[in-house]
């Protein structure tokens, strides 16, 4: 069969403007999945590893503007956290998480409670005689707030795309470290696992419940401490990032050379509030990306 001049034309042309949508279709579709597109304005969590020496505090606020805190550094960062507050804008907390008893953790949430309004706070179920917990036992009851017990098998939507599960403590244990509350906070396809002080017993617990542990971002246990990130626990939550929060010349000597080369081996990225200031994580539940503040 013959084919005229004129059909022919118009046949190839056909073909290549299919070519140019086919090619057109895959860029797009490598464009979205390439994580290089700045996420756009309220529609990002934004999880802040505050800058609170050596103590632990992450503030979370998602894309409908609910906000959940967890610690708060030691008492002598009360003003601090309060300027936090200040500069992130936040006039209410709908979730307060203290981890664990430890004053470098609990140490200015006494002051944060007393200047700032909590829908809801969440503790281990565990004691302490310091003057730093009882001033924090004032405040909740001043402000007359009742503590709900932070325990593995809680959950609960933060906003209707942001979820929260609680995977520690499982159980009770006398080191108040294992008693740290354990938090997985996912939106889209990216998750935050919040660990407190959980060391290895706490670790070897959540392993054998079959949680999943898998997190794209993974707050390092007890400040990087030997006694926590295990390497069947850092395994299986297989971090892309993952931070450490710790004051400069510490006398801790926090993190161990022993953690920070776990760490390389697994091919983790590492922030760190003594190197980095503040480390803000943010994502549209495609895309992470970081910014530090020096």
């Amino acid at each position: 069969m013959k084919t005229s001049k004129s059909t022919y034309t118009m046949i190839v042309s056909m073909l290549a403007a299919l070519l140019m949508l086919v090619v057109a279709g895959c860029s797009i579709g490598e464009m979205a999945d390439s994580g290089t597109t700045e996420p756009a304005d309220g529609q990002k969590l934004k999880v802040y590893f505050l800058d609170v020496g050596q103590g632990a505090s992450q503030l979370l606020v998602t894309p409908s503007g609910k906000t959940m805190l967890i610690d708060a550094g030691n008492n002598d960062k009360e003003q601090t956290m309060l300027d936090y507050m200040k500069k992130y804008h936040i006039s209410k907390l709908d979730v307060v998480i203290g981890t664990h008893p430890d004053a470098d953790h609990i140490g200015g949430l006494d002051k944060v409670i007393d200047q700032i309004p909590v829908e809801t706070i969440y503790m281990p179920k565990v004691q302490s005689n310091t003057k730093t917990f009882e001033s924090l036992l004032n405040s909740i009851k001043n402000k007359g707030l009742k503590v709900k017990t932070a325990k593995a098998g809680l959950s609960w939507d933060l906003d209707d795309q942001v979820h929260v599960d609680m995977l520690a403590p499982k159980g009770t244990y006398e080191d108040t470290n294992n008693m740290s509350a354990v938090v997985k906070v996912t939106y889209g396809r990216h998750s935050f696992l919040l660990t407190g002080d959980a060391e290895a017993e706490s670790e070897k617990a959540m392993l054998a419940s079959g949680a999943d542990l898998q997190a794209d971002v993974m707050l390092v246990g007890h400040h990087g401490s030997n006694s926590s990130t295990t390497l069947n626990f850092l395994k299986q939550v297989n971090p892309k990032y993952a931070v450490i929060q710790v004051g400069k010349d510490n006398k801790y000597g926090h993190p161990k050379s022993a953690i920070l080369n776990r760490l390389q081996k697994q091919g983790v990225e590492v922030y760190r509030n003594d190197k980095q200031g503040t480390i803000e994580i943010t994502t549209d539940g495609k895309s992470i990306h970081i910014v530090t503040e020096r």
